[in-house]
């Protein structure tokens, strides 16, 4: 499943040992995002390659949103997770955004898709923006033309932003991470294959370098 178009440029990393990982994740997964912060601290060590396999964890929720409570915890849960994920999140030194509301991610996944055929620079312009929209500043990554702006911010054109939803090419690799993580049994997002090692939700630093170390 390695897809070099999604790797990171090289920063002094001739010094560093390769490291590949496989991350099955979503744009709407807040425990995806914290994972994603803490993989990027790898990067002090090793010369990172990402594979983001992009799997649609609520394929059944409107993209012009709907209510947190549509996800079906109950209240007691939602508020644990929640304590839970903004303890995470002030570890990495991000604030979360409140909201009330979730998403559809299908649009924000084909467009994470095509951005990769561009090249990585343009995707890792575009890949943390579609978090930090999201959980930081509250915004519905559901909405296209908020989409538009994130991509054109990345520096995608209009024609690769209609790409992005029109070509089948795009869809059909979707398609393949699904497939692939049926196949896997990837339950969790974020889950992370690093080596031979397969860490499922928002581990520790400390477990994926203790992976990294024993892959590389």
């Amino acid at each position: 499943m390695s897809d070099e178009g999604t790797d990171r440029d090289k920063e002094n990393s001739t010094d560093k040992p390769l490291l590949k990982v496989t991350v099955f994740s979503d744009y709407i997964c807040p425990f995806c995002y914290i994972g994603e912060l803490r993989l990027n601290h790898l990067r002090e060590h090793y010369d990172l390659r990402v594979n983001w396999c992009a799997i649609e964890i609520h394929p059944e929720t409107d993209p012009a949103g709907e209510p947190v409570t549509a996800l079906g915890y109950d209240n007691s849960r939602w508020l644990s997770m929640m304590a839970s994920l903004n303890e995470m999140a002030a570890e990495e030194g991000v604030t979360l955004k409140e909201h009330d509301f979730t998403t559809n991610s299908h649009s924000a996944l084909l467009l994470a898709e095509a951005a990769k055929l561009l090249g990585r620079e343009v995707f890792y312009r575009l890949h943390p923006s579609l978090f930090e929209a999201f959980f930081v500043k509250g915004l519905n990554i559901g909405d296209r033309s908020l989409l538009e702006d994130l991509a054109r911010q990345a520096g995608m054109t209009d024609s690769q932003i209609a790409a992005a939803w029109e070509e089948k090419a795009v869809s059909d690799r979707l398609a393949q991470y699904r497939k692939a993580a049926q196949e896997l049994g990837v339950a969790a997002t974020p889950t992370f294959f690093i080596g031979e090692k397969r860490l499922d939700g928002a581990v520790p630093y400390a477990q994926l370098l203790d992976a990294a170390r024993a892959a590389a």
